[in-house]
């Protein structure tokens, strides 16, 4: 059994998270998606729109997902060593930077691909919150 493992904040959920989730779960038997807890959000300076507990919930009843864990931190590598995935399936945005070549060298003698897929033109949570801030503050020049 081929097991496929991805993580993600998935606040506002939309069309590039569920691209990523359907053509994940194509690659694999078994997809498990960590969903990034709040506090880990924060850590990385942000902050989720949609509580934690909500965000899960959404990720569990997609149907490409098998299986969901919250994420705690960014060690991705030992996320996978523990949940017995093959694969690791990561955004293109971190493909050939210097720290993804080193995961790649560990992750290869793990036995653990990394597979990169592009990310969904137009469509962002960074954009979507935007634009609701662009609306709140009736400032719809940043729309354009």
């Amino acid at each position: 059994m081929v097991i496929g493992y991805t993580t993600g904040v998935y606040d506002l959920f939309h069309i590039g998270h569920l691209n990523l989730l359907k053509n994940a779960k194509g690659m694999c038997d078994k997809l498990i998606v960590g969903v990034t807890v709040d506090e880990l959000v924060a850590y990385k300076g942000k902050k989720a729109m949609i509580p934690f507990e909500d965000r899960i919930e959404i990720i569990r009843s997609c149907k490409y997902v098998d299986a969901v864990v919250p994420q705690y931190d960014m060690d991705k590598f030992e996320a996978c060593k523990k949940l017995g995935a093959s694969i690791l399936f990561v955004g293109d945005d971190w493909y050939a930077t210097t720290k993804w070549q080193e995961y790649e060298k560990q992750f290869d003698e793990a036995g653990i691909r990394i597979i990169y897929f592009p990310y969904t033109q137009g469509t962002s949570s960074t954009q979507i919150r935007k634009a609701l801030d662009a609306i709140r503050g009736d400032n719809l020049e940043d729309l354009k």
